[in-house]
């Protein structure tokens, strides 16, 4: 299998230029010891553009997720470094990079307005149908990253749709019709399907050691804060009468009834009194924290969370896990007092000991030994298998492989018919197919189905448009690479 993604790997990432920011739920994949150039973060500059190892980073980290989408179980660390999947993404970011400056000197530019629009798509970033802030802070939050920084990836990726828009091209009628006979090919073939439920792994206490000493760095403890605080509980402002009609006068519009209606001054009385107080205890708060700050008084609880279980709001939490030691953050109401922080240690995410990893060790070490297992049995078993015969089988007979969920059957055909050998294996997560074909034949001509192959064929044309101007751009921009590998 290597040997055939060694030979196809220009095919195997499909769209470089423009990809999705597959960000929640997915972890960064490093690579190992790298040295940087002088400029600290920044691993490249193309023409005017300093390319962060951030950006290089999450480069790699998607094409890291496409091609494990791509193969299944089957793709691993060990894959990705004979594939030398580091270099691949490197260069991607450097072509992206070709492209933008390209997009800059035509006076392409990505507005406000642009990104909020993507923003929206987002179903993560939504609160009852709708964009909120503090939702897109934490789910931000939660997958160690900030709106600054993803926002900057986000517009990068605009740019790039835009750029890629000028030089779309629709294909004629004659390329259609011909690519639409050879796309729906039909084949006669025989499977046969593995499930590594079938396998049994009763894992010893040696070989679970010896897979958490060699995969230490995947069982990571969380980045823990070490904080100093100061609390000052809510204090009455005493408002008077007046004081709360003047209040109600001056902000009536932001006192509402669910059905939008105002409210009126006696329905709203008890907030105006609460914020009242909140504004009033909030001077205090400030004064408590410029005598800290001056060292006329001292903070005096001492608390540590993990990063995941800062107890306060998702705007407090982000200033936390921003903040450096020693910074002393302003005070901050949180359940209805005013708290002052001071961040006095960061405990950085080390290897976790082997007691407390065993857990997710063990559930891993069965989960790739299954694999291994698996793959040894599909390439024993491939040469000689008696499987289940199917007939005319397309890229779209998903009803026809039994045995299969749809997306495994989806992705089975798909695998099919890209291959250019009559057997071999898929790997389908915990599933391996074995497959021989035993007859094929071109499909006839399906005019419905045109404008799937017509989108197909232009998506081709305009990726080789795409290269080629980048070849170009190559001798336009000057690239200067920043990062050596260590020896």
């Amino acid at each position: 299998m290597i040997t055939w993604m060694q030979r196809h790997k220009r095919w195997l990432v499909i769209t470089i230029w423009i990809s999705t920011i597959a960000f929640v739920g997915a972890g960064f994949v490093g690579w190992g010891s790298y040295e940087y150039g002088k400029q600290g973060g920044v691993v490249a500059v193309v023409g005017d553009r300093e390319i962060s190892n951030d950006e290089y980073q999450e480069e790699y980290s998607r094409l890291y997720e496409q091609y494990a989408n791509a193969f299944g179980s089957a793709f691993n660390k060990d894959m990705a470094e004979k594939l030398n999947l580091k270099n691949i993404a490197y260069t991607q970011v450097l072509q992206k990079n070709l492209i933008l400056s390209y997009g800059e000197s035509l006076g392409i530019d990505v507005t406000n307005k642009d990104i909020a629009k993507e923003l929206v798509k987002y179903n993560a970033f939504l609160k009852d149908g709708k964009f909120d802030k503090d939702t897109y802070v934490q789910v931000l939050s939660q997958n160690r990253t900030t709106p600054v920084k993803f926002e900057d990836s986000l517009k990068r990726n605009i740019l790039l749709q835009k750029i890629q828009t000028l030089f779309e091209v629709d294909a004629n009628q004659v390329e259609v019709q011909n690519l639409n006979k050879l796309l729906f090919v039909q084949d006669d073939i025989s499977i046969k399907i593995l499930n590594s439920n079938d396998i049994v792994i009763n894992p010893s206490e040696n070989e679970l050691k010896k897979y958490w000493e060699e995969n230490k760095n995947s069982y990571m403890s969380e980045i823990s804060y070490e904080l100093k605080t100061s609390e000052v509980e809510l204090l009455s402002a005493n408002a008077s009468e007046e004081d709360i009609s003047r209040h109600y006068a001056k902000f009536k519009g932001d006192y509402k009834k669910p059905d939008g209606k105002l409210k009126s001054l006696e329905e709203a009385k008890a907030e105006i009194i609460k914020e009242l107080d909140v504004k009033f205890t909030k001077k205090t708060a400030l004064k408590k924290y410029l005598q800290i700050k001056k060292e006329k008084e001292n903070l005096v609880n001492d608390v540590v969370f993990a990063q995941s279980e800062l107890p306060y709001t998702n705007e407090s939490n982000e200033k936390i896990i921003t903040a450096k030691v020693g910074d002393l953050l302003k005070p901050v109401f949180e359940n209805d007092k005013f708290i002052i922080a001071k961040v006095i240690k960061i405990n950085k995410s080390q290897p976790l000991p082997y007691k407390d990893a065993l857990t997710q060790v063990t559930v891993d070490y069965t989960k790739v030994t299954k694999e291994k297992q698996l793959n040894e049995l599909a390439r024993r078993e491939l040469t000689n298998f008696n499987g289940t015969k199917i007939s005319n089988v397309t890229r779209e007979s998903i009803d026809k492989i039994e045995g299969l969920s749809e997306q495994e059957a989806a992705k089975f055909l798909n695998e099919l018919f890209s291959s250019t050998v009559k057997s071999g294996i898929v790997n389908l997560n915990d599933k391996v197919v074995l497959y021989k074909v035993r007859d094929s034949k071109l499909g006839e001509y399906d005019k419905s189905k045109d404008e799937l192959v017509k989108n197909t064929l232009s998506q081709l044309i305009n990726q080789e448009l795409m290269v080629n101007l980048v070849k170009r751009l190559e001798n336009t921009f000057e690239i200067q690479s920043l990062i050596q590998e260590k020896e």
